[in-house]
């Protein structure tokens, strides 16, 4: 399944833009790296995900969590 395939469906099921469940992914990624409280256990897991800025974008967490769930079947 391709990552644009990924947007469509879960657009298509909530009713939204492909547009708008981009941006709602990139926001609540934000914040969850943004977020002063972390855990020991988030702050390893955000290390260990590979992006090309400080945050990674939608993309970048999609195919890191794909090849997580990959590595656990």
């Amino acid at each position: 399944m391709s990552i644009k395939s990924i947007y469509k469906n879960v657009a298509k099921s909530y009713g939204v833009s492909v547009a708008e469940v981009k941006r709602d992914m990139q926001a609540a990624i934000k914040q969850a790296y943004q977020k002063p409280d972390k855990s020991e256990a988030e702050r390893a897991m955000q290390k260990s995900l590979p992006c090309s800025g400080k945050i990674p974008t939608p993309e970048e967490f999609i195919l890191f969590a794909a090849q997580e769930a990959r590595e656990k079947l």
